[in-house]
């Protein structure tokens, strides 16, 4: 894990993931490049073939509809891209808060790279908090992350951190994710993308106006077992039966966290509630799901099986609440 440690960084308490270069608070944007391992770019070249004749070598031929991307300071090829495709550097993912921390008084909190540089994000506290019923904390951030081999377009994700337990949930409202993506098909607008987020940063109240439905709602036993089995059952009857196993040792692990042993699962908000079961989900994505490292446990949480998974989750759980 040391070549990770290396290409992450944090302020505060250490993240849930536990990875990451600690520095100290209002740190400037190329201070945060340096210490989060984004300091490089990404360099471009048409892809090259070499045409070989028996008994000696061809000509090196270039292939301009399609093209190489590379780190600058390594030189590893980090793709292969369409002659289309438009890069986010590492640092503009950095440089898209400088205005937000020096103006708007966010303040960066992790940022990091992922893949050996085929992913970089950097998460920011908005300032916004929320407090449910028995001092359960709630905190507002923007997430922005991006790749360069077509797996993720550039993609701001306000989300939420429930702080007893890291915890972390991207914000929807009415199934919809208020995440704003910009396709590697078009050019990054920072600015453009920061006045949309205007408009969902201000859905923080309306969401967090449901998590307090939730935190409400009591549960009896029945739906409780009903709203695990649909968020991490697949009633698919071709299931094969290792993943049938998977799911049963997932939904022992669900219900043990909502039952008592989850962070947070005794305060008044969690106990015996919807948001109880919302919770018992987030935190076995972030925390508890078997992953090969805890890389892939951020990167699945984030932007991948798990991050669909605590989507299900909260969808199930408003329609629970509603």
């Amino acid at each position: 894990m040391a070549h990770l440690i290396q290409s992450m960084a944090y302020t505060g308490e250490t993240p849930w993931h536990q990875l990451g270069n600690p520095l100290p608070a209002k740190q400037s944007i190329d201070v945060w490049a340096k210490e989060a391992g984004m300091d490089w770019n990404i360099c471009e070249t048409p892809v090259r073939y070499l045409t070989e004749q028996i008994g000696s070598l061809g000509a090196i031929m270039s292939f301009n509809e399609q093209k190489v991307l590379y780190r600058s300071d390594t030189k590893a090829a980090l793709s292969v891209v369409s002659g289309r495709y438009q890069v986010v550097q590492p640092k503009a993912v950095l440089e898209f808060y400088r205005d937000l921390t020096e103006i708007s008084g966010f303040e960066l909190e992790t940022a990091g790279v992922l893949k050996e540089g085929k992913k970089f994000w950097a998460l920011a506290k908005t300032g916004k908090e929320a407090v449910l019923k028995g001092n359960d904390v709630v905190k507002g951030y923007i997430l922005l992350a991006t790749s360069c081999d077509g797996t993720l377009a550039t993609t701001a994700t306000p989300t939420t951190v429930r702080v007893v337990c890291n915890n972390t949930l991207a914000i929807a409202l009415n199934g919809a994710s208020s995440a704003i993506k910009v396709p590697h098909s078009t050019s990054f607008d920072p600015q453009a993308v920061k006045k949309q987020l205007g408009i969902a940063v201000s859905q923080w109240d309306s969401f967090m106006y449901r998590m307090k439905t939730l935190s409400e709602r009591k549960v009896k036993s029945h739906e409780s077992m009903n709203y695990f089995l649909k968020v991490l059952c697949q009633t698919d009857s071709h299931v094969d039966p290792a993943q049938g196993l998977m799911n049963e040792r997932a939904l022992k692990k669900v219900q043990a966290l909502y039952e008592g042993q989850g962070h947070g699962a005794e305060l008044a908000s969690a106990a015996g509630t919807a948001w109880g079961l919302l919770n018992a989900v987030t935190e076995f994505v972030d925390h508890e799901k078997r992953a090969r490292s805890q890389e892939y446990r951020l990167d699945s949480a984030w932007f991948g099986q798990g991050a669909s998974l605590k989507q299900r989750a909260l969808d199930y759980a408003l329609q629970l609440a509603a």
